[in-house]
């Protein structure tokens, strides 16, 4: 029986990757399985699916949105078994260091062969931050392939110099500069990846914390956005939903930039993710209820 590919997709936070995802579901000919962490920002209008160690949600088109629960080499099991798609997608939180689930992918599941890593890199953000941490080092040396993304917001001799770095961590990847993730999706699979990775034998030590925020309110749309554009530094992402008198809309900051965009949802619900972002729990709660009717 064919082993089942499996395509992973890794990147820092607010780098692209759940648009990237949407692209594909709007554009790859095939049955795919997506396995997140989260749901996050994929709309889920159908019935949820509860198995053990997984969440399933039909996405349409035979297509499946799945949530981890349980072991992950049990859930990519029960997704195989329960949909038989003709690709398996993982998509790793900004956080995670993908070697490790190379590996595991590689020792511990005989039903699919790993395809390629699919890393999603912030052009943007390599520019106002240009000290690579190791868990996008990591990221960066593990990929097959590189989308470059948002390179509409750097010049192009910045955008030769990203090159640059991202070659001296890895010779061999492709890059492909997008905006938005646009990007012929016949050139992210079928790569047939033939690097063999070692054990891991580092620690990760987590570089972020993360907070989150939710109410029932309705928020004054200028002292949002207000808010939005004096979020402290050390927070490097936030998203989630926030609800206004028109509606709730899908909020999106990565590295000081933000956008809100309509979307079917129930209530306000923010996530925050940076460096001591605990630190400034308090704080920027307070600030969110003082837009609040």
């Amino acid at each position: 029986m064919p082993r089942t590919p499996l395509t992973i997709i890794t990147g820092p936070l607010g780098s692209g990757k759940t648009t990237l995802l949407r692209h594909i579901l709007d554009s790859f000919p095939k049955k795919i399985a997506i396995l997140m962490n989260e749901f996050g920002e994929i709309a889920i209008d159908s019935k949820i699916i509860a198995g053990k160690n997984v969440q399933m949600a039909e996405l349409g088109g035979g297509c499946v949105c799945c949530s981890l629960l349980g072991e992950f080499e049990a859930a990519v099991n029960e997704i195989l078994d329960t949909i038989a798609p003709d690709n398996l997608i993982i998509e790793t939180t900004g956080v995670a260091e993908p070697d490790a689930l190379v590996f595991d992918a590689q020792e511990n599941l005989p039903k699919v062969r790993l395809d390629g890593v699919i890393t999603v890199i912030d052009a943007d953000a390599i520019v106002k931050y240009p000290s690579v941490g190791h868990t996008t080092r990591t990221q960066i040396e593990a990929a097959d392939a590189i989308l470059l993304n948002k390179i509409d917001l750097v010049s192009e001799s910045e955008l030769e110099e990203i090159a640059q770095k991202l070659q001296k961590f890895n010779k061999t990847a492709e890059i492909f500069p997008t905006i938005r993730c646009q990007v012929d999706t016949e050139l992210l699979f079928g790569i047939g990846r033939e690097k063999i990775e070692q054990p891991p034998h580092h620690i990760h030590q987590p570089e972020f914390e993360s907070f989150v925020y939710t109410s029932s309110a309705i928020s004054e749309r200028t002292r949002f956005e207000e808010f939005a554009n004096n979020i402290p530094s050390n927070i490097y992402r936030a998203k989630g939903f926030i609800r206004f008198s028109d509606g709730i809309y899908l909020f999106n900051f990565v590295a000081g930039r933000w956008d809100l965009e309509q979307f079917q949802q129930q209530a306000t619900e923010l996530v925050f993710i940076g460096k001591q972002a605990k630190q400034r729990q308090a704080e920027i709660i307070e600030q969110l209820k003082k837009c609040e009717y």
